[in-house]
């Protein structure tokens, strides 16, 4: 009798540990959801646990701590990053007026009797100044564009359209370049879910990084499920360089005209839009891939 009620209380003990065990492992499986909804949402509300476990409200009070200052980095990097989005606008703003101021005493010069020394001096001051009103002018896009996102109207959208306009708009720099694009479509058009402004736009940038710094070739693909591959040899880059290409401010060369903005613009768009675009690099050529959400 007396082992049968050992039997009793030990199986009650056992059975009561199991129960413990259970639960605790449910409220941790619950505190670590909640630590991760916390990470990805901007709140200022911290963990709770319903529970009298010292250990787990302890775990509790340490994740809070490490919440409080993933936020406080978190406001830090946005503050900077709003004040040098700021900073961009202001001083891509005020270049304009003398770049303006600039040019126009340019056209001047430019309509003078002057001796062919001079003309070729004027010729270099063009060009440099040019280039800089480009690059300013590019400056200015990003700042607005990253500053205030443009309210995108995604709808569906013909690609084989969009892509063979926007390869139309870069017949002259392309011819300039050499670069004969091979276009390749499927028998049917293909539809998106995009924004038709910002999908030119998308395109565009990626044409003329492909005008830069392509070695004279372009292959253009669209696939009946509506990826969208620009090919083309760059013997200028490598892998390392190829995986930051959508990195603001970062380019290839530095001394050519170019901020480095036009595909982190892309990106940023691609991405507002649903989408997504990768680059890899290749047996010497480099791939862009465009791929959009399917017509809804």
């Amino acid at each position: 009798m007396v082992a049968w009620m050992l039997c009793g209380v030990l199986l009650a003990a056992v059975v009561g540990l199991a129960l413990r065990l259970w639960l605790l492992h449910r409220q941790m499986d619950a505190l670590g959801a909640s630590f991760q909804a916390h990470l990805a949402l901007d709140t200022n509300t911290l963990l709770t646990v319903s529970t009298g476990d010292r250990h787990l409200r302890g775990l509790a009070v340490v994740l809070n701590q490490e919440l409080r200052g993933l936020r406080e980095e978190r406001r830090r990097l946005q503050q900077g990053d709003q004040e040098l989005k700021a900073a961009i606008t202001n001083i891509s703003h005020d270049l304009r007026t003398p770049l303006t101021s600039l040019c126009g005493y340019l056209d001047l010069l430019e309509q003078q009797d002057t001796s062919p020394t001079v003309r070729r001096y004027l010729t270099i001051l063009r060009e440099r100044t040019d280039a800089l009103r480009t690059l300013t002018e590019e400056l200015f896009r990003y700042s607005v564009i990253t500053a205030t996102l443009p309210q995108l109207t995604c709808a569906p959208v013909n690609l084989t359209d969009s892509l063979t306009t926007s390869l139309a708009a870069f017949y002259g720099p392309l011819t300039q370049r050499g670069i004969t694009p091979e276009l390749h479509l499927p028998d049917t058009p293909v539809y998106a879910h995009a924004d038709p402004t910002a999908l030119r736009r998308v395109f565009g940038n990626i044409l003329n990084n492909a005008v830069k710094y392509s070695d004279g070739d372009l292959q253009v693909t669209l696939t009946a499920d509506g990826a969208v591959t620009f090919s083309n040899h760059a013997s200028g880059l490598d892998q390392v360089q190829t995986e930051r290409l959508f990195d603001r401010f970062y380019t290839v060369e530095t001394a050519r005209s170019s901020t480095g903005l036009g595909l982190s613009i892309a990106k940023l768009l691609t991405e507002e839009m649903g989408g997504v675009i990768t680059a890899t690099y290749e047996d010497g050529q480099l791939h862009i891939r465009v791929t959009f959400p399917q017509e809804m």
